[in-house]
C-alpha cells in the first residue's frame, strides 16, 4: 500500500514538473523571439542591444502582468461558476489583447503617473535608459514574487514604484514628485474601501429585493433587468472614459466621416458623454432583458439558485468588457517604459511622450496574453475562491464595484487602483455575508476559543513550574513523588486540552465568510509594493551603471 502511495506521488510529482517545464519554455520562447525581433529591427542604430534587452524586460513584465492583474477582471466569474477556467482565460486573452491593439492609444506617458520630473535627468540620456530598464525589470520582479506568493497586487503601482526607485537612484530623492506619490498611498485606503462598500451595497439591494422574497420570480422579473441595465451603463460609461479615451478622436472623426453628424472632436471623451451613451444601452438592455425574461422565467426553480442563473450572462460579458478596458489602460504598464526606452534610442533624447510602435504594443498586449494563460489560474483562484465563497449574485456585485468606482474616483479625482477595487469588492461581499448571517457570531467563538488556550496554556506553563520545582527538590517526600506524577498525569491532560481547542479554534476560522489569512497576506503585499519595486529598482540602476561605467 505504502509502495503504490509513493509511486503515485512521484508520478504527480513528475506530471507537475513536466507543466512548469513546459510553462517555462513557453515564456523563455516568446522572450526569445521579443529579443531575435528587436536586433533584426533596430540592429543598426547605437544603444541597439539596450533596446533589446528593455524589449524583454517589457515582455516579461507584460507576462506578469497577465499572470497576476488579469485575475481580478475574470475571477469572481470563475469563483461564481459563470465561467470555467479555460473558458475565463480564452475571453480574457482575447479581450484583453483587443484592448491593448484596438484602444492602447498611439502615444504614452514615458513617465507613469507623473511620479518623477523628467527635467531631473537634463540631457542624461544613459541614465535615463538605465533608469527606465531598471524600472521595468524590477516591477516585473516583484510582480512575479507576489504570483508565486498568490497575493493579487497593483501592476501600476509596481511600476510606480520601479520608476521612482530607479528616480531616486539615478537623481536623488528632489527628482519624486511626492504629492502625487501621497495621492497613490491613499488609493491603499480609499480603493478597497469604496470598492467594498459599493459591492456591499448592490449584495444587500439584491438580497433585500429578491432573495428575501416568498415570491423570487416574480421579483426577479421585476428587479434583474434594472440591475443589469444599471450594470450596462456602468460598463458603458466605464469603457469610454478608461478603454477608449485613447483612441476618442479617432472614433469621433470616424463618426463624423461616416455619418451625416457632425460631433466636436475632443482629446478624451467628457463624463456627460459617457454616462448619455451608457444610458441608452442601458435603456435598450432593460426592455430587452424584460422580452427575454418573460419566457426564461418559466423553466426555473422558485430559489436562490434559480435567481443566480439569471446573472450568469451579465457576468460573462463583465468578464470580457472589464479585461478590454484593462488591456487598453494597463498595457502601459509594460510599454511605457519601453516605449520611453525605444524613442530615447532613435532620438538620443528624452521625451515626455513618446510614440508606440506597433511591435511594443505587440509586446505587451502578447506578453499579457501569454502570462495569463500559463501563469493566471494561479491567482484567478486566489480572487474567485480562496477569500470568501462567490456565487453569481456577489459576483455581480464585485464587477459593478469595479466599474462604478472608477466612474466616481474619475469624477472625483481620487487616486484609485482597479486591482484594490476588485479585492476590496471581494472582501465587501464577504464580510456582508457575515453581518447579515447568524452564525456571523463565529467571530465571538473564535474570540473564546483564543482566550481559553491562553489560559490553558498558562496552566500548563504553571505545572511545569511546580513540576521542575519539585524534580530539583534534594529530599523528597512520599507526597512529593506523588504529587509529580499527578502533574505528569495534569501536564498530559492541558496537552489534551490545548489540542482540542486548536482544533475548534481551526474549525471555527473555517467557518469564517471571509478568510482573514488572506486578508493579511493581501493587505501586506499591498503595502510593501511600491516600497519594494523601488528598492529592487535602485539596485538594479546601481548595478546597470557599475557595469557600463
Amino acid at each position: 500500500m505504502e509502495i503504490n502511495t509513493i509511486h503515485e506521488l512521484e508520478k504527480q510529482a513528475l506530471k507537475r514538473s513536466k507543466n512548469d517545464l513546459a510553462r517555462i519554455g513557453f515564456a523563455l520562447f516568446f522572450l526569445v523571439g521579443v529579443l531575435a525581433y528587436s536586433f533584426a529591427t533596430s540592429g543598426s542604430v547605437p544603444n541597439s542591444v539596450f533596446l533589446a534587452i528593455a524589449a524583454v524586460f517589457g515582455g516579461y513584465m507584460a507576462m506578469n502582468i497577465g499572470a497576476n492583474d488579469v485575475a481580478n477582471n475574470v475571477g469572481p466569474a470563475v469563483g461564481s461558476k459563470a465561467l470555467t477556467m479555460g473558458g475565463a482565460i480564452v475571453i480574457a486573452m482575447i479581450f484583453e489583447a483587443g484592448g491593448a491593439f484596438i484602444a492602447g492609444g498611439d502615444v504614452v506617458s514615458t513617465i507613469k503617473k507623473g511620479i518623477i520630473d523628467i527635467n531631473g535627468f537634463g540631457s542624461d540620456t544613459d541614465s535615463f535608459l538605465w533608469a527606465m530598464m531598471a524600472a521595468l525589470l524590477a516591477a516585473a520582479l516583484w510582480l512575479n514574487v507576489a504570483t508565486m506568493a498568490k497575493a493579487p497586487v497593483s501592476t501600476t503601482h509596481s511600476i510606480v514604484g520601479g520608476v521612482m526607485g530607479a528616480g531616486i537612484a539615478a537623481a536623488g530623492f528632489g527628482i519624486v514628485n511626492w504629492f502625487t506619490m501621497g495621492q497613490i498611498v491613499a488609493s491603499w485606503v480609499i480603493s478597497p474601501v469604496i470598492g467594498g462598500i459599493i459591492a456591499a451595497i448592490f449584495l444587500f439591494a439584491i438580497k433585500k429585493t429578491i432573495v428575501f422574497q416568498e415570491d423570487k420570480i416574480s421579483a426577479s422579473y421585476r428587479w434583474v433587468p434594472l440591475y443589469v441595465a444599471i450594470m450596462a451603463w456602468a460598463f458603458v460609461t466605464y469603457l469610454i472614459l478608461k478603454g477608449l479615451k485613447s483612441i476618442w478622436p479617432h472614433i469621433i472623426t470616424g463618426i463624423n466621416d461616416f455619418t451625416f453628424l457632425t460631433f466636436e472632436v475632443t482629446n478624451k471623451p467628457s463624463f456627460t458623454t459617457a454616462a448619455i451613451l451608457g444610458l441608452i444601452v442601458g435603456v435598450a438592455v432593460f426592455f430587452l432583458l424584460k422580452q427575454t425574461l418573460k419566457s426564461k422565467l418559466a423553466t426555473l426553480d422558485n430559489s436562490r439558485a434559480g435567481v443566480n442563473l439569471l446573472f450568469t450572462i451579465p457576468l460573462i460579458f463583465a468578464a470580457a468588457l472589464l479585461s478590454f478596458a484593462h488591456g487598453a489602460n494597463d498595457v502601459a504598464n509594460a510599454i511605457g517604459p519601453l516605449a520611453a526606452i525605444n524613442d530615447a534610442v532613435m532620438t538620443g533624447g528624452i521625451s515626455v511622450k513618446a510614440g508606440i510602435p506597433f511591435w511594443v504594443m505587440g509586446v505587451g498586449a502578447f506578453g499579457i496574453a501569454i502570462g495569463l494563460a500559463l501563469y493566471g489560474p494561479r491567482l484567478i483562484r486566489t480572487v474567485g475562491s480562496e477569500i470568501t465563497e462567490l456565487d453569481q449574485m456577489r459576483a455581480f456585485s464585485v464587477a459593478m464595484a469595479a466599474a462604478v468606482t472608477v466612474i466616481i474616483a474619475s469624477q472625483l479625482g481620487l487616486p484609485v487602483s482597479s486591482t484594490h477595487i476588485a479585492i476590496g469588492g471581494v472582501f465587501g461581499v464577504g464580510f456582508l455575508r457575515e453581518w447579515l448571517d447568524t452564525s456571523a457570531s463565529i467571530e465571538h467563538e473564535i474570540e473564546q476559543d483564543l482566550a481559553e488556550l491562553e489560559n490553558e496554556k498558562k496552566r500548563r506553563h504553571a505545572l511545569r513550574r511546580e513540576l521542575n520545582d519539585l524534580r530539583k527538590k534534594q529530599d523528597k517526600s512520599v507526597e512529593d513523588y506523588q504529587r509529580i506524577t499527578a502533574l505528569y498525569r495534569l501536564i498530559d491532560e492541558e496537552d489534551d486540552a490545548i489540542k482540542y481547542v486548536k482544533k475548534e479554534l481551526k474549525k471555527d476560522q473555517k467557518t469564517l465568510y471571509v478568510k482573514r489569512d488572506a486578508i493579511k497576506k493581501i493587505i501586506t503585499a499591498w503595502l510593501i509594493t511600491v516600497p519594494a519595486a523601488a528598492v529592487l529598482a535602485a539596485s538594479i540602476f546601481y548595478m546597470i551603471k557599475g557595469i557600463m561605467a
